[in-house]
Parts: structure tokens; sequence; C-alpha cells
């Protein structure tokens, strides 16, 4: 990194670490020096945003921090940054732009800062990342407890690769390592801290096992319908148990191939069968993120879904099951107090029954809800205050 481009990123980086801790994203002295150390613009130094081109297409346009000095800025906002897209699904359209399904991002940096915080670092832990992409979060953990301290291990070899020439650049080199990060380290060893940046849907065993009691584990939990961030803590008897954040955010799943996301099976939609009055409504799903986190956990298995009406264009709220039942509600115009359903109607009654027991309870925040991994692979999620719990089908073979 010459010292000229780091001179001219200097005040952006000063700008991003001070805008985190304004924000309160930054909450300690180590990761305020961390940010305020490591440039951004190193790591992604290419990336992709998305835009409608003038032929009404949606694609990702591509732009680089070393174009002009708004390019340059444009890396320091506390924005997610997507850098590669699905070899399988994307298509040049033009010069500068693709069409494609997105497989790596450098993570907005204000919910990196969270994590980071939430993992309750100390000098001398040695650390696990899942999830190396760009390089750039790998940079901050040895920025805060210095490069023999970190391991970070992705399924994408050409990342690694990339990942460690930035990493170099920047002064930096830990160890880093191809592989299914949902097995944990190659090198098998036992670490303070695991910190994932992608989504599984339970904490893999591997984990667990490359984990000592007092070990700190900050991870994505996708439940279905919702997800969200946990912090666990593992016990004395191997068993992990914490709570989801008050840092709300969420990250690609987790994947076992280097580019590409298995293709989902879609059962075939029950037809309709009826449309009624409902007590909760598209507005009330999409905006309460709490309230998604808590259907994920009384419709298990469920999905949902934006659905656009062929005959009025108008989009509504879909959970679709498994077995091909299916429940909607308007977001828009004179019936957004109906839904419309096919297959089984209790389906949507669960729904209804999830939101009254959300406001009976105060409507509580993502992080009066506690997770526990069990040593045998199971895990619950519980409303701390009372203890009502829900049990979360396993599903996930590395759980086990």
């Amino acid at each position: 990194m010459s010292a000229s481009a780091l001179d001219q990123a200097r005040p952006h980086v000063t700008a991003l670490a001070g805008e985190l801790s304004a924000m309160g994203a930054v909450r300690t002295r180590g990761w305020a020096e961390a940010f305020a150390t490591v440039p951004r613009h190193v790591f992604v130094p290419r990336w992709f945003r998305q835009e409608t081109n003038d032929r009404g297409i949606a694609v990702w346009r591509e732009q680089r921090a070393t174009t002009d000095a708004a390019a340059l800025a444009a890396v320091y906002r506390d924005q997610t940054l997507v850098t590669s897209l699905d070899p399988a699904t994307v298509e040049q359209v033009d010069d500068t732009a693709w069409t494609g399904v997105p497989t790596s991002s450098s993570t907005l940096p204000s919910l990196m800062a969270g994590m980071l915080e939430d993992l309750s670092v100390e000098d001398g832990h040695r650390t696990l990342e899942i999830g190396t992409g760009t390089g750039y979060n790998a940079a901050l953990l040895c920025a805060r407890l210095g490069e023999n301290l970190v391991h970070s291990v992705d399924v994408d070899p050409s990342l690694i690769h990339l990942a460690r020439q930035r990493l170099a650049e920047a002064g930096y080199a830990p160890r880093l390592a191809p592989g299914d990060g949902t097995r944990g380290s190659p090198t098998g060893d036992a670490f303070d801290r695991i910190i994932a940046t992608c989504s599984v849907p339970a904490i893999p065993q591997a984990w667990m096992d490359q984990s000592r009691p007092g070990t700190v584990i900050v991870t994505d939990i996708a439940l279905g319908i919702e997800g969200g961030l946990v912090r666990v803590v593992i016990d004395d008897d191997g068993r992990a148990t914490g709570r989801f954040t008050t840092t709300a955010g969420r990250f690609m799943a987790a994947r076992t191939g280097a580019h590409t996301y298995a293709t989902p099976v879609r059962p075939e939609r029950a037809p309709t069968a009826g449309t009624r009055p409902t007590t909760v409504t598209a507005r009330d799903i999409r905006g309460n993120y709490p309230f998604r986190l808590l259907l994920a956990l009384h419709l298990p298995g469920a999905q949902l879904v934006y659905h656009l009406d062929d005959t009025d264009g108008g989009m509504a709220i879909q959970i679709q099951d498994a077995d091909g039942s299916w429940a909607r509600t308007p977001l828009t115009g004179d019936h957004t107090g109906t839904v419309t359903y096919g297959g089984d109607p209790g389906l949507w009654q669960r729904a209804e029954a999830a939101w009254r027991w959300w406001n009976d309870a105060d409507r509580p925040a993502q992080d009066q809800l506690g997770y526990t991994r069990e040593r045998d692979g199971t895990a619950h999620v519980w409303h701390i205050p009372d203890g009502t719990r829900w049990n979360i089908p396993p599903r996930d073979a590395h759980t086990r």
C-alpha cells in the first residue's frame, strides 16, 4: 500500500471510526483504534452497486475505489458492499454491469463493529473467524489482537487468495485456510472466541468441539422466516447459552460449495381456499423485526416471501410452508386487513397467535429472547422474562 494512497484515504478511515463511535457501534478503545487503523479500501477495491439500467433491468454495476475521490469516499460509508456474484447465475449486460446472485460482501461496518464488541475479546484470545470474505474483518481482529491469534476460514479458495494478498498489503499475516467453515478450523485448534459472518441454521458441532469453557461464539442463526445474531458462552458442561443481541443483522447463508448455493426445492402450491379478515397485517410483519423472529419460532420450516399479484400488480407478504400451504396479506390497497390462503388454514392462525403472544408480552425486543444449543445438538429459544420456550427442529447435519 503506497504512502500516498494511504494518506489520501486517512481522513476517510478516521471519519468512519468516529462515526461508528458516535452511533454507539464501537464502544471500547481497542476497537476504536482498530477501525481507525485499518483502511477498508485495501480490502474492497472493487464492488457492485445495484441499479436499474436504461433497459429497466436490475443489474449490479461495478464500482472501483481508485476511480475518483467520490468512489474512494463511498467505500468508507456505513454500507454493505457486494463483492462477488454467483458464476452460475451471472450474466454480463454491458461493459460494467452484470445480473446475478451475490455470494460475498463486505459487511456494513456498524454491524461488524457491533459483532466485534459482542465478542468481548481480551488480549491473548485465540480467535476463529468463519467467512474470510474480503479480509477486512480479519484485519480488524489482527489490529486488536495481533495476527498470531487470528485464524480465518472461507469456503472459496479464490477469496482466501485475494484476502491473503490484501492483508499482506495492509501489514497483516493471520492464518487463513480454505474450507467449509461449518466444520471449523482445519487445524483442529481450540479457540477462545468464534465469530461467523455467514448464517447457519444452528451452531455446528465443529464449533462446539473447538471451544473450551468460557468460549464466546457470535453468529447469525437462520430460523426460516427470520433469524438474528446470537451471543453464546460455552459452559463447563459443553452447552452454549446466551441470547439474541441488540445488534441486529443478517448474513448470507454458509455454503458448502465455493461459488453457488443449492437450488431450493419448492413444493407445489395449494389452490386458493378462501379469504377472511385478519388481526395481523403485512405492515405489522414488515415493520417489526422481533415479531418476525417470533413468527419463525411459531412456524418452523415456513418461509416469508413477497408475492406479486398477476392480475392487478399488487404486492403482498406471503408465508409459505413446506407442505405447499400458503397465506398472504396485501401491503397496500383496500384489503390490507384480509388474508387469502391455500392449504392448511392453521398456518395463518398460528401467525395470528404469535401476534397475540407478542403483544400480550409487551412486544419484547430480540434481546429478550435467549438461545441454547445443547451438547446433543438440540436447540431452543426462550423468552427470558417468563421462560416461554420454543424448540428448534434440527436442520443441519453438522450439528450432531
